[in-house]
């Protein structure tokens, strides 16, 4: 089992949840975040005042899944989320040592 963590644009998410739901993925946690890479923020300006935006707004979208399943989930959110632009984002992928499920209580593969 495998865990898939993608940064992307806010703007890009109902791009990148569609092209995870035609694949077959049934769920994922999509979580508002801030941070900066390589943009390392900009200026903007509000009534008059400039002033530095250090963390811009970013998602995080967490997917939980099977080894046969990354490289299509890695090509549908790269896919989806792709503008050309810097900022972008990221995708991590991690083992997964177990899983749960709270309400039946059927662990790993089951669980997912």
């Amino acid at each position: 089992m495998k865990m898939i963590n993608a940064i992307i644009k806010p703007f890009k998410l109902d791009d990148v949840r569609m092209a995870i739901s035609d694949i077959g993925v049934d769920g994922l946690t999509v979580s508002e975040i801030r941070g900066f890479g390589r943009q390392k923020g900009h200026t903007e300006l509000y009534r008059g005042a400039e002033y530095q935006v250090d963390f811009l707004p970013k998602v995080k979208i967490e997917i939980a899944c099977r080894q046969e399943q990354v490289e299509l989930i890695i090509e549908a959110i790269t896919n989806a989320a792709h503008t050309g632009k810097i900022g972008d984002g990221k995708i991590f992928v991690t083992d997964l040592e177990q899983t749960v499920r709270i309400r039946t209580g059927e662990t790993d593969l089951e669980a997912l």
